[in-house]
């Protein structure tokens, strides 16, 4: 198949680097390699050089970490979402952004395809091509990992050989590594064993050991203007600077590591650990807050729109219909979530040392153990009668046995 040109997700990697004298050779196209910034540590100008070098005509560099940080994770960090009880999608909601950006250089580019370097068993094959057909449903997808012959590293490594690019990549012997803004992620080697426990030193790359730590605890608080964070230790901050303050706080004490046997959209488990730092402290600064801000029905719906607001972003729905209207909800109930939250930290754990809010909704002189004037305990019994009268219906019809 002939096409004219193709736009290429591309990380710098082995399999992305690969990936583009692929293109040229099977589709006879000019390949535009795009890469998108949500604030992995990256050699960019390096990664540049690469893909030119590997035979790429046009390279995009797209810094995309204030959008990450106010258009995905904040909306998602409102939403109290977390998949399966510990992992909080940092891959998950920077692949449709990625896309995003990749739909928009294809439209400035006219391209006939965007390609991928998603392998045919992981989550964001689906991430990346379901976002691109619900914004460009026309454009071909191109994944390689599901076409070609190459099965492995060495078959990578001797492909680019063949074809007389000498990049000098190393061999593979550190586990499979996702990382942005938001997170770092490992997958791989020995985690592949659930039996095994993560040796800490070897794994973590941006969080200390919590099982070695000897350091004080400390104390941050963060404000939050309808559910999203605006300032650290007193301090305003934008999105992106907030994140990497906290990142550099929780990483000192060990905050915000996940270990986790997962369920992947494609059927199978997995097995991951996960590096979160700032963004383990500003979920639970969060919800500290909504506890003292939402009431009851609020609180507990939003907790079942959370479940059903992370498995939409973990499946790549992040532009689905359903994601937005759920966000709709969310910001509605976030109007009233304004405050401050006091935290220590201290050896991987946080624990909660105030919060504050004009919008709470605990009244002392209400909730009090002391003499109060505002609850007439007497009215509790007309309450309970009411309450439980389903109940007692229900015993004096079908338990007649225990009269």
């Amino acid at each position: 198949m002939k096409l004219n040109k193709v736009v290429l997700a591309y990380s710098g990697g082995l399999d992305t680097s690969v990936i583009i004298p692929w293109l040229k050779e099977n589709f006879d196209c000019e390949v535009i390699a795009v890469v998108v910034d949500v604030g992995q540590e990256d050699d960019f100008e390096a990664i540049k050089e690469r893909a030119y070098k590997t035979g790429a005509s046009k390279v995009y560099i797209e810094d995309a970490k204030e959008e990450f940080v106010n258009e995905y994770i904040f909306p998602t960090l409102k939403a109290g979402a977390i998949y399966e009880g510990k992992y909080l999608l940092g891959t998950s909601m920077a692949r449709p952004l990625i896309a995003k950006k990749l739909v928009n250089i294809a439209k400035k580019e006219n391209a006939d395809a965007i390609a991928h370097g998603a392998t045919g068993k992981g989550n964001d094959q689906v991430r990346f091509e379901v976002t691109i057909k619900a914004l460009m449903p026309q454009i071909k997808i191109i994944a390689p990992w599901r076409m070609w012959n190459l099965k492995s590293r060495e078959d990578e490594l001797n492909y680019l050989a063949q074809k007389g690019i000498d990049i000098p990549f190393k061999k593979e012997e550190s586990y499979s590594m996702d990382g942005n803004i938001w997170h770092l992620s490992h997958e791989g080697l020995d985690l592949e064993d659930p039996w095994n426990m993560p040796d800490f030193d070897k794994v973590l790359k941006i969080t200390k050991n919590p099982l070695s730590l000897s350091d004080s605890p400390e104390t941050v608080e963060i404000e939050f203007e309808k559910g999203i964070p605006v300032k650290v230790k007193g301090q305003k901050m934008n999105g992106v600077e907030l994140l990497k303050t906290l990142n550099k706080i929780g990483a000192n004490h060990g905050i915000g590591i996940a270990d986790i046997v997962e369920n992947r959209l494609v059927g199978m488990k997995s097995r991951g650990v996960y590096e979160t730092p700032g963004g383990t402290i500003l979920y639970y600064a969060h919800r500290e807050l909504e506890y003292l801000c939402l009431d009851r029905a609020t609180l507990h719906f939003k907790d079942m729109v959370a479940i059903r607001f992370a498995e939409l972003v973990y499946d790549g729905l992040w532009f689905s219909p359903l994601r937005e209207a759920l966000s709709a909800f969310v910001d509605k109930t976030q109007e009233v979530v304004n405050g401050t939250v006091k935290l220590v930290l201290y050896r991987g754990n946080i624990y909660s040392a105030g919060s504050k809010s004009p919008n709470s909704l605990y009244i002392k002189d209400l909730a009090t153990f002391e003499e109060d004037q505002m609850y007439n305990q007497k009215d509790a019994e007309g309450f309970i009668n009411l309450f439980g009268l389903p109940l007692k219906v229900f015993g004096m019809v079908n338990r007649k046995e225990d009269k």
